[in-house]
């Protein structure tokens, strides 16, 4: 009865491996564009960007090394066990772009560049349809941060309820994301669903005239400009 033989090993092509990092690269591009273009999330969308094409073609150089060893395939799967990713992933959208550019390196690296090439611009495409369809709307969906001195305050979280009443009054809807209170401030994140930008106005004037060391930030995922 023969042995399973660990070491035998399929030889590795460079023209394949340069086809696929190639067109991983114009893939992992794409992604680039797609997340700054159709992306939502409050992290700068142009920094965690950059992260695409080294997922990518990383993914691909990984996979097209290790499919031509057993061996090293086995020891790849005792080495992730130990890996472990400490920085936090804050918004499911990142996830999403980020599994999707791993999804694309592991099917170029196992060389189905062709239904990797067809399959990943197509989910793509899907997405900013999607995301296209959302924006139809009349309504505009702003972020609101806040933040402000409590001037020795013991308690600043006693302000969050006059605070949510009086943005109530000159939006459709808000909902409350952050609440971040610290010694001596406070800083309040809001999602709000607003039918115009006229009321804008209005309530940065009521906001400052309750609190006089108040901070307004408005920041539209559209990137139109701040007020």
């Amino acid at each position: 009865m023969q042995g399973l033989e660990l070491t035998s090993d399929s030889p590795l092509s460079l023209m394949a491996l340069l086809m696929s990092l190639g067109v991983g690269t114009v893939l992992s591009l794409l992604v680039t564009w797609h997340f700054k273009k159709f992306g939502s999330t409050l992290s700068n969308r142009e920094e965690f960007a950059q992260v695409f094409p080294f997922v990518l073609l990383t993914t691909v150089l990984i996979i097209s090394v290790v499919k031509s060893s057993l061996a090293l395939s086995l020891g790849l799967v005792g080495a992730l066990s130990i890996v472990r990713f400490r920085t936090p992933i804050k918004e499911p959208e990142e996830l999403a772009y980020l599994f999707i550019s791993i999804a694309m390196g592991l099917g170029l690296g196992a060389n189905q560049i062709l239904a990797t090439v067809v399959a990943g611009p197509l989910i793509l495409l899907v997405m900013a349809f999607i995301k296209g369809m959302g924006k139809v709307s009349e309504n505009k969906n702003l972020y609101l941060s806040i933040d402000w001195q409590s001037d020795g305050e013991k308690h600043p979280e006693r302000y969050l309820e006059r605070l949510n009443d009086m943005i109530s009054k000159h939006v459709h809807t808000s909902d409350l994301r952050r609440f971040d209170v610290r010694e001596e401030s406070v800083e309040v994140t809001y999602f709000l669903d607003i039918i115009g930008t006229e009321n804008l106005n209005a309530l940065v004037d009521e906001l400052r005239g309750s609190f006089p060391r108040i901070g307004v930030t408005f920041l539209d995922q559209n990137r139109l400009p701040n007020v």
